[in-house]
């Protein structure tokens, strides 16, 4: 009878446990979408890009649907810890400090970050060079971590924007000297478009694996480890039969994933 009783408490509470498992029907991704090629608005209103494309390519593995919430950047740890969302899709570096607050899943990609200014402004990505300068960042970034913690101090004013989309249009007006931000972000959502014209990269590319990290991933919850762990094995098979590559492909014509 104890045999009988034992045995029915444990078909219990492992039914238990798997009806309180969450049911990833829907995954809701919080995107600021102001960071095109990665993720911005078409003209329809639409929130594309490489980051979204993997995002449902990851969405259609796991047999869930994608849905996009627009969050501005410096409060997307927050809105993730409130459950106003499951996962950050929007090309958040893996950084230490971060990893302190949540996880991550493994690496989507990892680019580098670059200074852009006006063509021959003669300026570099360093403290000595920025000097008395106004250097435009996206709030809560690494650009932004980086250029406090390295220039400021040094006599650099470094000016934190709510977007990205803010800190282009006042370089093009002139109201700061350059922009630091991702070097792809740069290149393809702003160097090679009608506005980037007269502008160009300034110095060579800013690596800090303390500060900046070493790839970007999907930001989740500590708690979630189950979607974490089934992310993983969704970019890992991504990888290995092709799909990320095809993927990247219509973005780049340069590998974006890195060693």
């Amino acid at each position: 009878m104890k045999k009988v009783m034992v045995s029915l408490s444990v078909m219990a509470l492992a039914a238990s446990l798997g009806a309180s498992a969450k049911d990833w029907k829907e995954i809701h991704f919080g995107v600021d979408a102001t960071y095109a090629p990665f993720e911005s608005k078409s003209a329809d209103g639409k929130i594309v890009g490489f980051d979204i494309d993997l995002g449902n390519e990851i969405c259609r593995r796991l047999k869930a649907k994608c849905v996009y919430v627009e969050n501005d950047f410096d409060g997307m740890i927050p809105a993730l810890k409130a459950k106003k969302f499951d996962g950050i899709l929007s090309s958040m570096s893996i950084t230490p400090k971060r990893m302190e607050a949540i996880n991550f899943t493994s690496k989507l990609f990892n680019t580098p970050s670059r200074l852009v200014a006006k063509a021959g402004a003669g300026i570099q990505p360093t403290a000595a060079s920025l000097k008395g300068k106004r250097i435009g960042v996206e709030q809560g970034t690494i650009q932004e971590d980086y250029a406090k913690q390295k220039w400021a101090a040094a006599g650099v004013e470094v000016v934190p924007y709510q977007n990205q989309d803010l800190v282009m249009a006042d370089l093009v007006a002139g109201r700061i000297d350059g922009a630091f931000q991702d070097a792809v972000m740069a290149s393809e959502g702003f160097l090679k478009k009608p506005q980037g014209k007269g502008f160009a990269f300034a110095g060579p590319a800013v690596n800090d694996k303390q500060i900046m990290g070493e790839g970007a991933g999907i930001g989740l919850r500590k708690e979630d480890t189950e979607l974490r762990d089934a992310m993983n094995k969704a970019i890992a098979d991504m990888l290995k039969d092709g799909t990320y590559n095809k993927i990247q492909k219509k973005y780049f014509d340069f590998d974006v994933y890195g060693g």
